[in-house]
């Protein structure tokens, strides 16, 4: 209790502060905060991760088993932490980043400030085949979402500070400002104006300095990379084309092992299952163990590929290597759907750049051992992730500069654009979107960089509901009607049975003439003068859909109902466009 008003004691005055001034001003000085607080959470997540490493290494004592049982361990508490204490599903982190943008008004529960981070350290740290950026994300977003919520954001600065947290978050993680900022961009929000871009730039800045200070400005792939000669250009463009289709698999397998994973309803059976799998496949395949970036460093390093584990006898080949990792890379997207079936917390930014880096690999070994003339192995993986990046998130401009900043290869910038334009390019012939963005979009409810598209993705139809009809009965007299026409200012009347179910509709101009005579009062019903609706709208459903149903009847109003056809309401065009012309403005640039 002391605490808690101790807290109130700090930011009380603080948000009282913020409160007063501009809202452009406050925000700059939100986003300096959100990038602090999203730079140590990054530090507690890597050190997490690597201090439960460090200790079940020393468990293991040198031995290979015990990893056929830790990852079932980390997935089994991440499961239970989720069950009975966070009671919210909270996997996918960025994609649910996405649908609270588009759903629920930018606003992310309080527990994902801690329940994320918790969850996939566990998970990643026991060994669970997964990456670490989207829990971080998920993290840094419900910092900068929570820090305008509290102080009084409307929903465009809590919005960008949402972004903010994003983007400082994949800026401490991986120690990449420019790269957090293009990630927001691309993959988050699309209609930023030009001073919106200041206060991700400083969250993203600060949240680098933090993961600096506290753990040292040493590059992340540390890469022996040789100069860049244009006789390679052929083999780079020809590696986009394969992390295009290695983009088409990533994405579709990886949604397809899910939607199998979920049929299987027993909780435990899912675990069991997926604890056993995953467990086999890191005992004969080491490099799918937790996020696998330790396994890159012999490459980039300019090392030969060495074979561990009990397929270590393949090492004793050139083409028995290439099938070692070629497997690596193919079962990868196996190990990861494992470890989030089976109730582990992570993300697939993790997963993207390792099978980028093993497609980056084993093509330029078999190019070498085809043709003479060595291509670079340590160019071949870093462009490769790059490419892989660019096709699964379609976001090419964050895969060419994120890998750029994490390993200070900015030498080679120009086969980073050539083979991720590519990849981009070949993916997006297969795949119209993302693997954040798949299921989303299939349920209407994406943003994207169209602003009219994104305006009616925010319009909610619940929202926009009219209520003021005055409904009759079906069975009730011309001389009922004439009362309910009296008593209400709208021109249409909503028909409904004795149980309240949605039948039709009356019009004042239908009954002009009648209510002008009363002896047809007793004598003439509701269902004389009944039109039925030419289209229903659902309370939930999403605008666009809306929107194709009022160009096809051609109605100006069309009557809202719920699941048992019960009437809720009318929706109207002219509502919908006030509303849209007010979403307008806040989605719009400045």
């Amino acid at each position: 209790m002391a605490g808690h008003k101790s807290i109130q004691w700090i930011w009380g005055p603080f948000r009282a502060l913020l409160r007063s001034l501009p809202e452009r001003t406050a925000l700059l000085i939100l986003s300096l905060v959100t990038g602090l607080a999203c730079g140590l959470a990054a530090v507690a997540l890597k050190e997490a991760i690597h201090g439960i490493q460090h200790l079940l290494g020393m468990l293991a004592g040198g031995y290979r088993w015990p990893y056929l049982v830790f990852p079932g361990i980390g997935m089994l508490l991440s499961a239970l932490i989720v069950k009975y204490i966070v009671k919210d599903n909270i996997s996918h982190g960025v994609t649910k980043v996405l649908q609270s943008v588009s759903k629920n008004e930018s606003k992310i529960k309080r527990h994902n400030l801690w329940s994320s981070l918790l969850t996939s350290a566990l998970t990643i740290g026991f060994g669970g085949s997964v990456g670490a950026e989207a829990p971080i994300v998920y993290t840094g977003a419900a910092i900068g979402s929570n820090l305008g919520r509290y102080c009084g954001m409307s929903y465009r600065g809590m919005t960008l500070l949402l972004g903010c947290g994003a983007a400082g978050a994949v800026a401490g993680i991986f120690n990449a400002p420019l790269a957090g900022v293009l990630f927001t961009l691309e993959i988050l929000l699309f209609n930023i104006s030009m001073s919106g871009l200041l206060p991700l730039l400083i969250s993203s800045l600060s949240a680098t300095l933090v993961s600096y200070l506290l753990l040292g400005n040493a590059t992340l792939f540390p890469a022996a990379i040789q100069p860049f000669g244009m006789r390679h250009l052929p083999y780079y463009l020809l590696l986009g084309v394969v992390c295009g289709l290695f983009s088409c698999y990533f994405i579709r397998t990886t949604l397809a092992m899910e939607d199998r994973m979920a049929r299987l309803r027993s909780p435990w059976l899912r675990w069991g299952i997926s604890a056993l799998c995953l467990g086999v496949l890191i005992y004969l395949f080491p490099p799918l163990h937790g996020e696998g970036y330790s396994s890159l460093m012999p490459l980039l390093g300019g090392e030969s590929a060495s074979v561990t584990g009990p397929l270590s006898f393949l090492q004793s080949s050139g083409w028995g290597v290439i099938l070692f990792f070629l497997l690596v890379l193919l079962l990868k997207v196996f190990s990861m759907s494992f470890t989030n079936a089976g109730g582990g917390v992570g993300g697939t930014f993790g997963p993207t750049l390792i099978v980028g880096a093993f497609t980056g690999f084993v093509l330029s070994a078999f190019i070498n051992l085809l043709l003479p003339g060595k291509l670079p192995a340590a160019s071949f993986v870093l462009v490769g992730m790059a490419g892989l990046m660019a096709g699964v998130m379609q976001a090419p401009l964050t895969a060419i500069f994120l890998i750029a900043e994490l390993s200070g290869g900015y030498s080679l910038l120009v086969p980073l654009i050539l083979t991720s334009a590519v990849a981009y390019g070949v993916t997006r012939i297969f795949e119209k979107y993302s693997i954040y963005t798949k299921r989303i979009a299939a349920s209407g409810e994406l943003l994207t960089h169209d602003s009219d598209q994104a305006v009616l993705t925010l319009l909610r139809t619940r929202d926009l509901v009219e209520t003021d009809f005055v409904p009759v009965r079906v069975d009730a007299s011309l001389g009922a009607l004439v009362d309910a026409v009296e008593a209400s200012e709208r021109n249409i009347f909503p028909v409904l049975d004795a149980r309240g179910r949605f039948q039709g509709y009356v019009s004042l101009s239908d009954i002009r003439t009648d209510m002008f005579h009363p002896e047809l009062y007793d004598t003439m019903h509701v269902y004389n003068y009944m039109h039925s609706a030419p289209e229903f709208v659902l309370q939930d459903e999403p605008m666009d859909s809306v929107m194709r149903k009022f160009e096809k009847s051609g109605a100006w109003n069309l009557p809202v109902i719920g699941e048992q056809k019960e009437y809720l309401g009318f929706l109207s065009k002219s509502k919908i466009f006030s509303s849209y012309r007010d979403s307008l403005k806040d989605v719009s640039q400045d």
